[in-house]
């Protein structure tokens, strides 16, 4: 199978493992499993542990999985550290000479509520990777965080009776790793892990946030946004008008989207029609200015560093002072019409009118959300984890940040972190200059009109 598994390195033969490394990311994994594969199971130690494809879905492999992280979990820092940087990492569908992988489909989420039973509520967090065999099979990868001092001991929440006894477990029993296996504590390592929980809580978190992408300035929305609406209105006046004794006139309007071209309107049907356009100003104002600004201006995203600790489940909420967060749209999905409602819009014969354009559905357990709070823009972060000395970044194609005064040279930041587990509230915050001055005008020509013609 190791044809199926392309090395990055230039010399594929050499299956030595580079235990100096970070286990995460496809490179670190393709290398552990190339060792694996090499060696089988004499691949097994206290940072590392091999299972030959099994049933994801069963009792049997939550026990197996739930078991290699109590182990991981009660291991000693000092010791730990010596490997992979503390880490511990259990390969899913591998045997010597063979990497069959389990069946596709395995569901992060879905394993963790199998595993939650044995582990309990304060289990740390863990991490998840998967490497594709075949179109049908992939090797999965769980990957257990750094043990730390202060940390408390972690025991078994739920027993299960396996017909090999090596694969049971026991309600209240303290798992650790030896030199290959995951087995009961004996009376000396229970010792050392209160020891590991007296000598002190856990460092405090040192986190580095910074802002990718612009905080854009835009002057003149408000301004251009009803010149246009006034074009408009001007364009509707100018279509034609069936004379006074036309018979029917007024008993009929063919929607456009059925028939074609509508036939003219009868003056009270287009006084009718302009009175409801205009009583909808505001809404219809509000609407167009999301969509111009969403796809005239450029995305932002967040950096994060957190330095020398590891973070489990993070909750960090930044607010962006005196702004305005919107969601970015792709500029080739600029339309003129979702800046300026016509006055008379596209309408569906018994059905009311719906843009599923709008609709902007996220996968499940998506770490970023956006909003506006009165005169304040809040974005939440809310990743698995944030990993010691790791860069993460949030893609920059969620959400467009305004500052509300075009004239400001910066904007202040704040932010709070709370991690699961963690009472202790973190807090900083920081100044971000503001991206140079938009003319809306301007804006408005180089994405819907690309002349050079004055508004």
């Amino acid at each position: 199978m190791l044809d199926l598994l392309p090395s990055d390195d230039s010399d594929a033969g050499n299956s030595a493992l580079d235990t100096s490394v970070i286990p995460l990311g496809e490179r670190a994994l393709r290398g552990v499993l190339r060792h694996v594969v090499a060696v089988g199971d004499e691949a097994e130690t206290t940072y590392l542990e091999v299972k030959s494809p099994l049933d994801m879905n069963s009792k049997a492999t939550a026990a197996k999985v739930a078991k290699f992280l109590l182990g991981a979990a009660n291991r000693r820092p000092g010791e730990a550290a010596r490997y992979f940087h503390g880490y511990a990492v259990l390969v899913i569908g591998v045997q010597k000479d063979g990497a069959l992988g389990v069946l596709r489909g395995t569901e992060a989420h879905e394993l963790e509520d199998r595993l939650r039973p044995y582990l309990g509520p304060q289990f740390p967090a863990f991490e998840f990777g998967r490497i594709g065999i075949d179109s049908d099979h992939e090797v999965l990868f769980v990957i257990a965080q750094p043990p730390e001092d202060g940390q408390t001991i972690f025991p078994c929440h739920k027993s299960y009776q396996s017909d090999d006894r090596r694969d049971s477990l026991e309600d209240g029993a303290i798992y650790v790793r030896g030199t290959s296996n995951t087995r009961p504590a004996r009376s000396g390592e229970v010792l050392a892990l209160v020891e590991r929980v007296r000598r002190g809580g856990r460092p405090p978190i040192s986190l580095e946030v910074q802002l990718l992408g612009p905080i854009c300035r835009v002057d003149r929305v408000d301004e251009i946004l009803e010149s246009l609406r006034c074009y408009e209105e001007e364009q509707f006046s100018k279509q034609p008008t069936p004379a006074e004794d036309t018979v029917g006139s007024t008993l009929l309007v063919l929607p456009s989207s059925v028939f074609g071209n509508p036939k003219p309107l009868s003056i009270e049907d287009r006084e009718q029609a302009l009175a409801a356009w205009q009583s909808k100003k505001a809404e219809h104002i509000a609407r167009g200015r999301e969509h111009f600004l969403g796809v005239g201006m450029p995305g932002a995203g967040v950096q994060v560093v957190s330095r020398d600790r590891f973070v489990s489940k993070p909750h960090l909420i930044l607010t962006f002072h005196n702004c305005e967060v919107l969601d970015y749209l792709d500029p080739n999905d600029a339309e003129f019409e979702k800046v300026v409602e016509p006055v008379l819009g596209p309408h569906e014969p018994f059905l009311a009118s719906f843009d599923h354009s709008t609709i902007r559905p996220l996968p499940r357990g998506y770490p970023v959300t956006w909003s506006t709070h009165g005169e304040h823009a809040e974005v939440v972060l809310t990743p698995e984890s944030f990993r010691p000395n790791v860069l993460w970044t949030s893609d920059q194609d969620d959400y467009v940040i305004i500052a509300r005064d075009p004239h400001a040279s910066s904007v202040e930041v704040s932010w709070e972190l709370t991690e699961d587990g963690n009472d202790a509230v973190t807090r900083g915050e920081f100044r971000v200059p503001t991206d140079p001055l938009v003319d809306a005008a301007d804006l408005f020509k180089s994405v819907f009109l690309n002349t050079d013609e004055d508004l």
